[in-house]
């Protein structure tokens, strides 16, 4: 009932030797021969595991076009080893054999193969598989299989926050909550753990960082808004934008560099990004942010999404957290738009709440009038049904500025026509 066409032109397909019956040989075992059982299959060794290719992971394409992201047996083993040590920091948080993980992510994005699939072979956690995420399946699957971890991106936790009868399921069950993929929105976080009484983590790396980079300690001190510290083997520096080769010190503002043993091994047939992105020796993120004096890492936003207002840098996800304040916001993604007089300014999608009242930009502004500056302030908004999605479930701003880009487009060649 999930497939997009009908069964009726898989069939066929299935019946090709080549796809019924894969290659047979010493590199690939069939998954009816595994699950049957009978003699153990030996994993056939790997001659360099640190410069050997296990995946091809292509990047999201969010802020251009995806590229393949190399990543070795070594930065796999390490991004698992580096989640499996921090979880162990709590002892009733991880247990070995005996935990369950909610898998609506997808697992062909590298969030959910190391945080799920990685992480539920190597401590024989029992992984509890969803098509996709679905609100009520998920909430259904915590509550009667006493799910213990769940791993989403901030519209799962936002979705279950604004249910309006969650209130009458028992999630007590969870352990431990982790989102990542996009940023938190502390209003999110702090209502979901007031809600179900579980922490909620939030973590940040990369397809080209195996995925973990830093992550907010299970136990211990923790800064709402940070995406935590760096994991165990990793380093996080922060450079000027403006010069990749200069290190900045703590608290100062600039794009966030790592290096450590998940980072990947370059881009596929791309040296010229590769060499990019690794300027220095150490690896560039794209991402803003800086690093307090106890080594939290905060992220202020995308390099590529930073809107230029009037002279001043102004970061979206600032005006996200803002706006998320507002009692009526469900989800809300800010762009840059082209402002006359600003040079750039700022624009609000937002998605309500079920039952909750429309309201116009004069009365957005008036809300944010003491959370935000007058150069941070939204020029424009609109409210809409629902908001453009990655196919993990995170926000994606890429449809919305093409939409505003056509629009533009359209204007000129009315006035010129």
């Amino acid at each position: 009932e999930m497939l997009p066409w009908p069964k009726s032109w898989l069939f066929p397909l299935a019946r090709r030797a080549d796809i019924a019956r894969p290659p047979r040989d010493d590199r690939h075992v069939a998954w009816r021969d595994l699950v049957a059982g009978g003699e153990p299959i030996e994993p056939v060794p790997v001659e360099d595991p640190l410069d050997t290719v296990a995946v091809l992971q292509y990047t999201g394409g969010t802020t251009g076009v995806p590229k393949g992201a190399m990543l070795t047996h070594a930065n796999l083993w390490a991004a698992q080893k580096q989640i499996e040590l921090w979880l162990s920091g709590d002892p009733v948080v991880a247990v070995p054999g005996e935990e369950r993980i909610l898998a609506v992510l997808p697992l062909f994005h590298i969030f959910a193969l190391t945080a799920i699939m990685l992480t539920s072979i190597g401590s024989g956690a029992e992984a509890v598989l969803h098509p996709r995420f679905d609100l009520r399946a998920a909430i259904k699957d915590i509550e009667d299989k006493k799910i213990t971890f769940f791993p989403g991106v901030p519209t799962m936790y936002a979705a279950i926050i604004n249910t309006p009868d969650i209130t009458r399921h028992n999630l007590s069950s969870l352990k431990y909550c982790a989102s990542g993929g996009a940023p938190l929105p502390v209003e999110i976080q702090q209502k979901f753990e007031a809600m179900t009484g579980c922490k909620l983590g939030e973590g940040w790396g990369m397809t080209e960082t195996s995925a973990p980079g830093c992550s907010t300690p299970v136990i211990g001190k923790r800064k709402i808004g940070a995406a935590g510290i760096p994991v165990p083997g990793c380093t996080i520096e922060i450079v000027d934008v403006d010069d990749p080769l200069k290190v900045l010190g703590l608290t100062e503002r600039g794009e966030i560099c790592i290096r450590g043993p998940q980072v990947m091994k370059g881009y596929w047939h791309n040296p010229e990004a590769t060499a990019e992105a690794f300027a220095g020796g150490r690896f560039h993120t794209g991402d803003i942010g800086y690093m307090d004096e106890d080594g939290f890492v905060f992220i202020v936003d995308r390099k590529k999404d930073m809107i230029l207002s009037g002279g001043f840098n102004v970061y979206p996800r600032t005006i996200e957290d803002a706006i998320y304040q507002h009692p009526s916001v469900a989800e809300v993604t800010v762009i840059g738009i082209p402002d006359a007089y600003r040079g750039q300014s700022a624009k609000a999608f937002i998605k309500l709440r079920d039952g909750a009242k429309p309201f116009d930009i004069d009365e957005l502004r008036a809300f944010l009038a003491d959370k935000l500056g007058r150069h941070e302030l939204p020029t424009e908004m609109e409210i809409r049904a629902s908001l453009p999605k990655t196919p993990i479930g995170k926000l994606s701003k890429k449809e919305l500025v093409a939409e505003e880009a056509a629009k533009r487009v359209a204007a000129t060649s009315a006035r010129t026509a």
